[in-house]
């Protein structure tokens, strides 16, 4: 290794804005069971199978159907 290394010719990395955000959200048991079922029949984590849901949506700009009783 160098004692010193010079990042004055360097470049930002053009996939930061690609990467995920980690947070904390609360979500039913049946929700998490569901994808966790789903994911056991595609081998796809079942986090992955929720952010692939989550951004469809958002792609399509689906809303969700809200209705009070």
């Amino acid at each position: 290794m160098k004692k010193e290394y010079d990042f004055s010719k360097s470049i930002k990395n053009p996939y930061t804005k690609k990467l995920k955000k980690q947070i904390s959200i609360r979500l039913e048991k049946d929700t998490i069971d569901y994808f966790k079922k789903l994911a056991s029949e595609t081998d796809i984590p079942y986090q992955n199978l929720m952010n692939l849901y989550l951004r469809e949506c958002a792609e399509k700009n689906i809303k969700p159907n809200i209705q009070w009783e």
